[in-house]
């Protein structure tokens, strides 16, 4: 697997924040000298780098961008310095509107009142340059050698809002070193060839049919419908062994099931708008909880019964903002691997460390590494008494105990129903995903009115745990996409054997390999036709598969394969039945590998 970015190198006089912040104001000195119409936003520093949006008379291109480099390195040789200037609102308003920058103005409206107003120049005659800003930066554009590159545009609604202005964004990033730049270019090319909607087409995995489907909804082809299929099975295979139910619940129901929960009143901008039937308003649900909080409700429960658990792969829609749409990683209709555990306060911790024990198994069974997060109360907006939330924190981080999970406080960062523990995990090219979550909540159990009866007659409130594990399948198994670069373990793999003859006289033999391995339900490509053996291994390399069996005379008298793995060259000449016993035991163990025979 690809190994995760590597860390910068070369360590200068600024954080390397610091210097990406200087080189945004440095790009948008030298836009402004190029297009002097030009509008400014923001241009913060961020994870690899910065950006800084413009309104621009006519769009960007990338040899715009060549331009924009050349001007920046004009004008850093001539900008010994870079001065802040500590200004007042009037001044700062005045000044931005003799400069004509409506939205500077704006931006200077939502510094809080009593807050310092500062400003940044660099330059001198006419490529001096001013901009609205807290800072902090570099001293010098010119004393430090530094090393930057812009990269691409992309539009950005002003402030993110959909309503405001479509404006162009310039990412680009920058470095102390020439090698650090380098090995970072590098790292972003893996990326863009992991993208899983280029995968995506390239594997006909899925596809995004917006204009007649409607944009954020993910269709399935059948290579991916396998992996997803084979994933299921896994999920559903651990949580019966672990003692979970399945339930199933509409797509749709009343609008309010969903005043009742709080969803509309505190989700109603996510959710779909009110259809009307029988004369009553009816929504398509934004999550299954409160569907499963109906099935607790159906009679009355008793301690002898909790906890139960109870599992569901339910489709739900959210609203998301056609900006923010993305392949399978942010849609409008999605799965969640949803399950919802309702237990006694005494039972919540042991429930607790079984999910996290749940969660352990199926991360790592994907090869993905983890980090865990103890979200506690925030400071305001929560329901619930500080009594039990300081048990159920409690119950929290004594699960975690249990089974050796470190956490990291996140302070104030759960629920307004309850504290939680989040997972991130990192993939194969070091980027983190936020993923599992494990969530206490005292809200629907009070919404619904939910309650068992206790060892002395009295009803008690059960503890209502949510918990997903994959999250959202369409996301999970898009960032599985980039994490295996399409290259998926054998026994995940849409085409997990190939098969192919050396000659067309040699197809009966590997008909007779392929009907084998169907037989024990691998998924095989048998290339039987007239075609040429090398046009045959390209289609094979093309789809991934994880091993290509080619048989010729010699095969068929020896009763044994050439197996050649995925991304070699190399041939390895063994018994059919070795190999068969090979691939049970990568399918059978799940093994991230593909090892030689």
């Amino acid at each position: 697997m690809i190994q995760a970015e590597a860390a910068p190198q070369v360590e200068g006089p600024f954080p390397l924040s610091t210097l990406r912040h200087s080189v945004a104001h440095l790009m948008a000195s030298a836009v402004q000298k190029l297009f002097p119409e030009a509008q400014f936003g923001f241009g913060p520093a961020i994870e690899h780098g910065f950006y800084y949006d413009f309104d621009l008379p006519e769009p960007l291109s990338d040899k715009d961008l060549r331009k924009i480099e050349k001007e920046m390195r004009r004008i850093a040789k001539r900008s010994p310095k870079i001065e802040k200037e500590v200004v007042s609102r009037e001044e700062a308003r005045e000044r931005l509107r003799s400069w004509g920058q409506e939205y500077k103005i704006e931006g200077l409206d939502l510094i809080p009142e009593g807050e310092e107003i500062s400003f940044y120049f660099h330059g001198d005659g006419d490529v001096r340059w001013g901009d609205l800003c807290e800072g902090p930066h570099v001293d010098s554009l010119k004393d430090h050698e530094f090393h930057f590159k812009l990269q691409h545009v992309a539009g950005a609604y002003w402030r993110g809002d959909e309503k405001n202005p479509m404006m162009q964004r310039i990412y680009g990033t920058a470095f102390w070193s020439k090698e650090d730049l380098d090995a970072h270019l590098e790292w972003l090319e893996e990326v863009k060839k992991r993208d899983h909607r280029k995968l995506g087409t390239d594997l006909e995995l899925f596809s995004t049919p917006g204009e007649e489907a409607g944009a954020g909804f993910v269709f399935w082809h059948p290579n991916l419908g396998i992996i997803r299929r084979e994933i299921e099975a896994f999920w559903w295979d651990l949580h019966t062994r672990g003692g979970y139910k399945p339930v199933y619940t509409p797509h749709v129901a009343r609008e309010h099931l969903f005043a009742i929960s709080g969803h509309l009143e505190n989700y109603g901008d996510m959710m779909y708008a009110p259809m009307e039937l029988d004369a009553l308003p009816y929504r398509v649900k934004p999550m299954n909880c409160p569907g499963h909080a109906l099935i607790y409700r159906d009679r009355g429960r008793s301690y002898r019964e909790l906890p139960l658990r109870w599992a569901e792969l339910g489709t739900v829609y959210r609203y998301e903002k056609s900006g923010v749409v993305h392949g399978m990683l942010r849609v409008r209709g999605f799965t969640q691997d949803d399950a919802h555990i309702f237990c006694t306060p005494d039972q919540l911790a042991d429930e607790i460390a079984g999910v996290c024990r749940l969660v352990d198994t199926v991360l790592k069974t994907f090869g993905f590494e983890y980090k865990a997060y103890l979200a506690t109360r925030p400071a305001e907006k929560t329901i619930g008494e500080a009594e039990i939330w300081d048990r159920a924190t409690d119950a929290l981080r004594e699960a975690a105990k249990a089974v050796d999970l470190p956490l990291e406080l996140d302070e104030g960062g759960g629920a307004f129903y309850g504290p939680k523990i989040d997972y991130k995990i990192k993939d194969a090219l070091g980027r983190e995903w936020q993923n599992s979550t494990i969530q206490c909540d005292f809200n629907l159990p009070e919404r619904f009115d939910l309650a068992y009866t206790a060892p002395d007659g009295s009803q008690q409130r059960p503890i209502m745990v949510h918990r997903a594990i994959l999250g959202s399948l369409e996301r999970f198994v898009g960032g599985l996409i980039e994490h295996f670069g399409g290259k998926f373990p054998l026994w995940i793999a849409p085409v997990q054997v190939a098969v192919i003859p050396i000659r067309e006289e040699h197809a009966d033999y590997a008909r007779g390999l392929a009907e084998q391995l169907e037989a024990e339900l691998f998924r095989v490509d048998a290339m039987l036709d007239a075609g040429h053996m090398n046009k045959k291994i390209k289609h094979a390399q093309k789809e991934q598969a994880p091993y290509m069996l080619i048989v010729g005379g010699d095969e068929a008298e020896a009763g044994t394969v050439a197996v050649r793995r995925r991304g070699t060259r190399e041939q390895t000449v063994v018994p059919f039945g070795r190999f068969m016993e090979l691939v049970k035991e990568l399918r059978e163990t799940k093994s991230l590998e593909t090892p030689a025979p």
